[in-house]
């Protein structure tokens, strides 16, 4: 072998250990650079010349030429990516959980100082303390004024609630927006690492832009992915494609009429029509689609739901993975009010309706009951179908002239008559209530002389919702209620957003009087007002047996938020451990050691010194053979 071969055996050691000790450089750069995977270096031998051949030799007689810097690798292990990304998706799941729960605790617990509990107290004493002197006008005021403080907490109570399910309905609009902007940036960075990877180049630093994406991206939703042969990585979130080639699938919202609620769904899998005298072609390029439309294409998203909510939350299933699904499942579909309980099952698994209902059930039970009480009082009756004498034809007059379609109902009814006593009864003579809707009427005045009953005061039902499977309430034929009936349906209910406290009443308590007619004390009265907070005749949902009175109601209700979020604050800290354990062993993997970096910078340099010493001796040779020559 020349010395110049052996020159240039030595420049490629030299050549080679550069290199190598770039990449160590790079790697100690960016130790602490988020979503770094640490870089190795790969040395190959250059081609051999073959000196000699001889049969009876075990090998050629070769020399070498060298090494080179063949390929600078990251070292990634894909089954920890994989597990790291999952359990992350899962842990971002309960986290969302465990955060609504102690949100929806802090707003139960305390209200400027004051628990809601307390109000109901307060009114519960203020009860007891009418009991020892109904006809007193200042235990009559102490009534009425904590019935109005117990009203007015609750709204607040429930106001927060609503406004909670707003923001995380805002968090649903940002994360899709984030996720869409993942997706684009995921395909640019495609582009960008094919075009390098061309040659010889290995876009290291792009895929590791990739892969943090890719983090970010499982955190909030269930994805998988693949990469080609080309460098090229496709996305499925929920299955279905979300990167793939040269397309990003977005995501698209649409804002329901009802609720200003936001629906993510997938405008690829969904069906539209074309609005009357519009252009199909007419579209833009928002990710909205107020009330399923788009331009002038009306579409029907019901099979293009990005996630399918019906699903039992179950890791076999992958339904416990992902921040955006669970803000799904916490914010549920529609505002909740005590109607929801008979649909307990659709949902038990939205935290904040199952609260919001739950509560509402409670106000609800109060306001109701003391209406009740009050009511029996004054002498109100129920008529039926079932009713005998002037109770049916009473029956039959009213059904006679009821405005909506009957349905079996019956009627609770009071007699317009000025007996010169009026015990119970408002101005216009209609039953007092305590607590009134603030929008509708609570009684309607029937004129039922033209069938020789006189006149009749007939309370207003409230009207049941239905639901379908958007949260959307419909008619009987399934047809989805416009806004103004639905504000005729929801104004018909005694909820705690539709009540408020007798104006006459606070103007006035002592037109409550309890005293009868022959003067005494209306003590019958007295022990339903308390029966009505005594009385174990309640349960938080169809789901619990426990049966409570209205004072522990409340209690019950708050126990169950607490015992809830100590439940999904294990759940997340378990889950928390995991990802930590994930994240540890990737990291041993991935992650770049300052010990390791530089002990390899010690045996670069090494190399490159040797190369370096091997190339000078080389040179002191010619330089010797030259010289001497001359």
């Amino acid at each position: 072998m020349s010395l110049w071969s052996d020159l240039s055996l030595g420049v490629s050691g030299l050549q080679a250990s550069n290199n190598a000790l770039n990449t160590v450089a790079h790697n100690i750069t960016n130790a602490d650079t988020e979503g770094y995977t640490r870089q190795q270096v790969e040395l190959d031998d250059r081609r051999y010349i073959t000196i000699s051949k001889t049969g009876s030799a075990i090998s050629y007689q070769q020399s070498g030429l060298g090494v080179y810097y063949s390929n600078v690798k990251q070292v990634r292990d894909y089954f920890l990516d994989k597990t790291y990304r999952t359990e992350l998706g899962r842990q971002e799941f309960y986290e969302v959980s465990k955060n609504t729960l102690n949100e929806i605790e802090d707003l139960l617990g305390e209200l400027n100082g004051a628990s809601f509990q307390e109000s109901l107290s307060d009114l519960w004493t203020a009860v007891q303390e009418l009991t020892k002197d109904p006809c007193n006008s200042v235990t009559q005021g102490a009534l009425v004024s904590e019935a109005a403080e117990f009203l007015e907490r609750a709204q607040s109570v429930y106001n927060d609630l609503a406004g909670y399910q707003d923001n995380i309905n805002y968090q649903v609009l940002q994360d899709v927006k984030t996720i869409n902007e993942y997706g684009k940036q995921i395909l640019e960075l495609n582009t960008t690492i094919q075009k390098i990877e061309l040659g010889q180049e290995k876009a290291n630093d792009f895929r590791d832009q990739r892969n943090l994406i890719l983090d970010k991206l499982a955190s909030m939703c269930n994805i998988s992915y693949t990469e080609d042969q080309y460098g090229a990585v496709s996305v499925q979130i929920e299955g279905e494609d979300f990167v793939k080639g040269s397309l990003c699938f977005e995501m698209w919202i649409d804002i329901d009429s009802q609720t200003g609620f936001y629906t993510p769904y997938w405008p690829q899998n969904s069906n539209y029509t074309v609005a009357p005298g519009g252009n199909p072609k007419n579209t833009d390029d928002t990710i909205f689609s107020y009330d399923g439309k788009k331009g002038d294409r009306i579409y029907n998203i019901e099979a293009a739901h990005v996630f399918d909510l019906s699903r039992e939350i179950s890791a076999e299933n992958g339904t416990d993975v992902g921040k955006l699904r669970s803000l799904l499942y916490a914010r549920g579909d529609h505002r909740a009010d005590y109607t929801d309980i008979r649909f307990y099952n659709d949902i038990k698994d939205s935290v904040l309706m199952n609260i919001e209902a739950e509560f509402d059930q409670l106000i609800h039970n109060v306001i109701t009951a003391v209406n009740g009480v009050l009511e029996t009082a004054a002498g109100v009756k129920t008529v039926t179908e079932n009713s005998t004498g002037a109770d049916l034809a009473i029956y039959n007059a009213i059904k006679a002239q009821d405005p909506k379609a009957y349905d079996g109902k019956e009627y609770k009814v009071y007699e317009n008559v000025d007996d010169g006593f009026n015990y119970m009864e408002s101005a216009d003579g209609s039953p007092l209530q305590l607590f009134e809707k603030s929008t509708t009427d609570g009684w309607t005045e029937y004129d039922l002389s033209s069938s020789g009953l006189g006149s009749y005061w007939v309370f207003n039902e409230e009207e049941m919702p239905k639901f379908n499977s958007r949260g959307q309430v419909v008619d009987s034929n399934g047809n989805v209620v416009d806004q103004s009936a639905l504000a005729d349906l929801k104004y018909s209910l005694y909820s705690t957003s539709n009540t408020r406290i007798n104006q006459k009443l606070l103007q006035t308590p002592s037109l409550l009087g309890f005293r009868l007619k022959d003067g005494s004390e209306d003590t019958a009265t007295m022990v339903a007002l308390k029966k009505v907070f005594t009385d174990e005749s309640y349960t938080l949902n169809p789901t619990v047996i426990k049966r409570v009175n209205l004072n522990d109601y409340y209690s019950d209700l708050v126990s169950q938020v607490s015992n809830s979020g100590y439940m999904y604050n294990s759940i997340y800290e378990n889950q928390a451990k995991t990802v930590s354990a994930a994240e540890s062993a990737r990291d041993q993997v991935e992650a770049v050691s300052s010990d390791e970096e530089l002990s390899n910078m010690i045996k670069y340099q090494s190399a490159y010194n040797a190369s370096s010493r091997f190339i000078n001796v080389v040179n002191e040779m010619i330089s010797h053979l030259l010289n001497s020559l001359t």
